[in-house]
């Protein structure tokens, strides 16, 4: 896929996935390595917990929001350095057998004051389960090179 400058980005934009399954094995894969708590590893114990069930990580969930993004080339081959992310929140679980929908949308553009050979992407993500609850959203910011660089202004930072 080609290369996307910050001058080919715009607001508004979206993106949204295919939609995929989340199975036990992989949320027990990811919860044993990165957040391993029983909620997340042992379905046994799950069931007597707040869900009552196997859940995602929330961390699992942020990780495949990111696999599906990368995987559909939304930013080309332009390398995108994270600068943070914002607002997350994880608003209901994910269950084994629950299939995710990933959703970003553009909702700012802005030229890097301190670095003007570069723009700053703001996103807003969002994954749904299959009934349409959102299980997790956030605001992402990214750092793109820009095609052509304009002077610095003054006062902002990024």
């Amino acid at each position: 896929m080609p290369a996307r400058f910050f001058e080919d980005f715009q607001l508004g934009e979206s993106w949204e996935s295919p939609a995929f399954p989340v199975s036990a094995d992989e949320i027990v894969a990811f919860a044993q390595r990165f957040d391993p708590q029983p909620m997340h590893t042992d379905a046994v114990r799950a069931a007597a917990g707040p869900f009552k069930t196997l859940v995602a990580s929330g961390w699992h969930v942020a990780s495949l929001a990111m696999r599906e993004f990368v995987r559909a080339g939304g930013y080309g081959d332009t390398p995108m350095v994270g600068l943070g992310i914002d607002e997350l929140r994880w608003q209901a679980p994910v269950r084994a057998g629950d299939v995710l929908t990933v959703r970003r949308e553009i909702v700012e553009l802005r030229r890097s004051a301190s670095n003007p050979g570069h723009g700053i992407v703001r996103t807003r993500v969002t994954v749904r389960r299959q009934d349409g609850t959102v299980a997790m959203s956030l605001v992402s910011a990214g750092r793109v090179p820009a095609r052509v660089a304009t002077p610095a202004s003054s006062g902002e930072g990024a």
